[in-house]
C-alpha cells in the first residue's frame, strides 16, 4: 500500500497550492483459460494525482501514477507495484510561440485500435499487457501557430526502460521455460550509442476548412527509433537465457490524417523508417528498413435508438520489411503483433448524462490465423464514479511463434493456451 498511501498523502499536503484533479480506483481481472501455473486473476490498487499551477502564461503540470498488486504482498510476486512520474514540465505561452520542458506524454494517431506513428512514449507493461500505459518522456520543444495549424521541434533527451512484470503474471509475454532453459527479461537496454543521446523530431500539423474538412499532421525523427530489437544470452552452466532489448538509430517518416464526409471519417497512418545500425541484431539476425501504414473507416448513424449514436469500424494494419533476405529479423523476431491485421468493430454511444458507450470488435491475423476478440462497456455514476467492465479472448497460432503464442505456452507439455479474461475497474475521480 506503500505507493498509493503516498500517493494520497502527497496531495493532501499540496491541495491548496494548485489545481488538481486524479482518482483512486481498484481494478480486477480474472483470466477464465490461461497457461498452467500463471496467475488465475489479479487485484490492483490505482491512483493518479495531476496538479497544475498557473500564472499569466506560464503553465507548469505534475502527473503521477501508482499501482499496487495484491500478489505483492504474497510469495507469489509479480512485480507489478510501482510509483511513476509521468509528467513534471513546464509552458510558457508567446503571443503565436509556446516553449516547453520537462517531462511529459504526447498523443499521435488518428486509428482506433493500433495508432502505428503513437512512437514518441515507451509502454509500461506492468500496468495491462492488453492495454499498457504511456510512460513519460523528458524533452523540450518550440512551437509556432499560425493561423490552421502548427510547428513544432522536439528534442528526447533519453530512452526509457519498458518495464515489464514478473513470471507468473499473465501478460508476461516470456514462457517461464523455453526447452531446457529458465526464461527472464531485463528491462535495461543495449546501444552503441549513449541512451542521453538526443532523437529529435519536426512535426506540422494543421486542419482545412472545406467541404471535406481534413486534419493531417507530418512528423520528421531522427535518433533512437521506437521500434526494439530483442537480444538474448544463453548461459549453458546456469541452464538459462535472458532477452534484452537493443535501441538502435534510425531517420523515420510518419503521418496521421483523417477526412470527414458526410457522416462518415476516413483514417490513415503511415510511416516508413531507415534504420541507421544495421548490424543489430534481434536472435541473431539484422534490423532492416522498414514501412507500416493503417487504413481506417468509421461511419456513424445517428440517433440509432433514441439519441444513441452507433458508429461501425473496419480498419487494416501492414507491417514488413524493404529486405527480404534470410538474414533480416522478421516480424516475429521484434514481436510486431499488427503485421496483416483486420480490424471490424462498432461503438454504440448511448448520449446519455452517464456518458455510457459500448466498443466491441474482433481482430484477425491473417498471416499466422490469430484472432482476438474484445467487449468494453463504460458508464459513469454520480458523476465520479466511472465503471469499466470489459471481456477479451484470444486464440493465439498453434505453430508460429507469435507474441501471442509465446504468452500462453505451457512449457509442461508445449501446448498453447487460448486466453480468456473478464474484467471490471472503479474509480472515484476528484
Amino acid at each position: 500500500m506503500r505507493p498509493i498511501l503516498g500517493l494520497f498523502l502527497l496531495s493532501s499536503l499540496l491541495y491548496g497550492e494548485f489545481e488538481y484533479k486524479g482518482y483512486v480506483g481498484v481494478d480486477t481481472q480474472a483470466y477464465l483459460t490461461k497457461p498452467a501455473g500463471k496467475h488465475p486473476g489479479n487485484l490492483t490498487l490505482q491512483q493518479q494525482l495531476e496538479l497544475k499551477y498557473i500564472e499569466g502564461d506560464f503553465e507548469a503540470t505534475v502527473n503521477i501514477y501508482a499501482q499496487e498488486d495484491s500478489y505483492d504482498l504474497s510469495d507469489e510476486k509479480n512485480e507489478r507495484t510501482f510509483i511513476r512520474l509521468d509528467e513534471l514540465y513546464g509552458k510558457y505561452y508567446f503571443e503565436n510561440d509556446m516553449l516547453f520542458g520537462g517531462r511529459n506524454i504526447r498523443f499521435w494517431g488518428a486509428l482506433e485500435v493500433n495508432n502505428i506513428v503513437d512512437t514518441f512514449n515507451t509502454k509500461d507493461f506492468r500496468t495491462d499487457g492488453l492495454d499498457p500505459q504511456k510512460q513519460g518522456a523528458w524533452n523540450a520543444s518550440y512551437t509556432h501557430y499560425f493561423d490552421n495549424s502548427e510547428l513544432s521541434v522536439i528534442a528526447k533527451f533519453y530512452e526509457e526502460k519498458q518495464e515489464m512484470a514478473a513470471y507468473p503474471y499473465v501478460y508476461y509475454f516470456f514462457p517461464e521455460k523455453f526447452g531446457p532453459l529458465d526464461v527472464s527479461y531485463n528491462p535495461n537496454r543495449e546501444s552503441s550509442e549513449s541512451l542521453y543521446r538526443p532523437t529529435l523530431y519536426l512535426s506540422y500539423s494543421g486542419s482545412t476548412e472545406s467541404d471535406y474538412p481534413i486534419d493531417y499532421a507530418v512528423i520528421v525523427q531522427h535518433g533512437f527509433d521506437s521500434q526494439r530489437a530483442f537480444d538474448s544470452v544463453v548461459d549453458l552452466a546456469s541452464l538459462s537465457t535472458e532477452f534484452v532489448e537493443e535501441v538502435y538509430l534510425a531517420n523515420k517518416l510518419m503521418t496521421y490524417n483523417t477526412m470527414v464526409v458526410g457522416s462518415t471519417l476516413l483514417k490513415v497512418e503511415a510511416l516508413a523508417t531507415d534504420v541507421i545500425d544495421d548490424n543489430v541484431s534481434s536472435s541473431g539476425k539484422t534490423v532492416a528498413d522498414y514501412y507500416q501504414f493503417g487504413l481506417g473507416i468509421e461511419h456513424t448513424l445517428t440517433s440509432l435508438v433514441g439519441d444513441a449514436d452507433l458508429g461501425l469500424l473496419a480498419e487494416y494494419y501492414y507491417y514488413n520489411t524493404f529486405d527480404q533476405s534470410n538474414k533480416i529479423a522478421t516480424d516475429l523476431n521484434l514481436f510486431q503483433v499488427f503485421q496483416n491485421d483486420l480490424f471490424v468493430g462498432f461503438r454504440y454511444t448511448f448520449n446519455d448524462a452517464s456518458d455510457s458507450s459500448i466498443i466491441a470488435g474482433a481482430i484477425i491475423d491473417m498471416d499466422y490465423q490469430e484472432q482476438s476478440y474484445s467487449f468494453k462497456y463504460e458508464t459513469r455514476l454520480f458523476d465520479v464514479l466511472s465503471v469499466k467492465a470489459d471481456y477479451a479472448y484470444i486464440n493465439p497460432s498453434k505453430d508460429t511463434l507469435t507474441a501471442y503464442h509465446l504468452m500462453g505456452l505451457n512449457p509442461s507439455d508445449g501446448t498453447v493456451s487460448a486466453h480468456q479474461r473478464v474484467g471490471l475497474n472503479l474509480s472515484y475521480y476528484f
